[in-house]
């Protein structure tokens, strides 16, 4: 298999888990029945997910292109593992937000 499949469905899904957030944030806004904090609740595991299973496929199109002999697609593994792990620290900031929330909840 070529690297630039694992690298397309890598950069696909990254890009999927940095977009999970603010997605879930514009829904808040847009509907009237589901609240900031509890969009927050579904995108941020969902952003980790995402880019956490984006980091996989990242890294198969890393190994792919690293044994390529013509080293096609490791610009593609690149942006891809960015994407990813972008993801992952967006949802680990959002899941440190939570956690601050629910802390101050549990001080009121």
């Amino acid at each position: 298999m070529s690297p630039k499949v694992p690298g397309a469905v890598a950069a696909v899904l990254g890009l999927a888990a940095v977009a999970a957030i603010p997605v879930g944030m514009e829904v808040s806004q847009q509907s009237a029945s589901i609240d900031l904090l509890h969009s927050l609740y579904v995108s941020v595991p969902a952003a980790a997910v995402l880019g956490l299973i984006a980091a996989f496929f990242a890294r198969r199109a890393r190994l792919g292109a690293g044994r390529s002999v013509h080293r096609e697609g490791i610009n593609l593994a690149r942006v891809s593992r960015f994407l990813a792990w972008t993801g992952v620290y967006f949802a680990l900031i959002g899941g440190i937000s939570l956690g601050v929330d629910a802390f101050l909840h549990l001080r009121k």
